[in-house]
């Protein structure tokens, strides 16, 4: 597939972006790594499973992380990306497995171990700071997804309570300058719309505000 670069408003097939990855050599050890970034709830966890049903559907053995799960706390996101980075994409990459424990937010500690076998043909991890620098050089896709700040802010307080309002502005505030340190978005080969009008199938279309896949010989590893 050549390199498409398009600024309007337009659907694109989960299944074309899933060719594109699988036509490209993979970067990280045997792994294809598609990470999905942007701010907290912009619909992040429903793209990966919607790309993870996809991949799955072709056959892939497909795993997805949530970031989530690393993070130490409200405050600990950039220590979640470390987790990541050191203990499950540099381990994949050096052909062993990944491990990391779950952060249990009831408790504030973390819990069980989880392990990503080195046989995953597809990783996805969804989460703020998946798409920090220090990844890139792993990275199959980068998809960037967005919405309104007041629609965010609605679906963070529905999830999570009126109680937890305060961390939810203290935490958006933090990862707006933490975007713009890691110049997120314009980073990302795909700017996905998180709440569009456009009319699409969910299961299997995006709408998408720019799209600029990365030509495969840049992606040899």
């Amino acid at each position: 597939m050549e390199s498409t670069d398009t600024k309007a408003t337009a659907t694109l097939t989960v299944d074309s972006l899933l060719d594109h990855v699988q036509a490209a050599p993979p970067r990280l050890g045997k792994t294809r790594l598609i990470s999905i970034d942007g701010p907290a709830g912009s619909g992040k966890s429903t793209l990966a499973a919607t790309i993870a049903a996809r991949a799955e559907a072709r056959g892939l053995h497909t795993r997805v992380i949530h970031m989530d799960d690393l993070y130490d706390g409200w405050t600990g996101a950039v220590r979640g990306f470390g987790l990541l980075r050191d203990h499950v994409l540099q381990r994949i990459a050096d052909g062993r497995e990944g491990r990391y424990r779950r952060y249990d937010w009831h408790v504030g500690a973390y819990a069980e171990l989880h392990v990503v076998p080195v046989t995953v043909e597809l990783l996805i991890v969804e989460g703020v700071t998946s798409c920090d620098r220090d990844a890139d050089h792993w990275q199959s896709l980068r998809l960037w997804i967005e919405t309104s700040n007041e629609v965010r802010l609605d679906r963070g307080i529905a999830r999570d309570g009126e109680a937890l309002r305060d961390h939810w502005l203290e935490w958006m505030r933090w990862e707006r300058d933490h975007f713009a340190d890691q110049a997120t978005r314009s980073r990302a080969h795909v700017i996905v719309d998180g709440d569009p009008s456009t009319p699409h199938d969910p299961a299997l279309e995006l709408v998408t505000k720019s799209v600029a896949l990365p030509p495969h010989d840049s992606a040899a590893s």
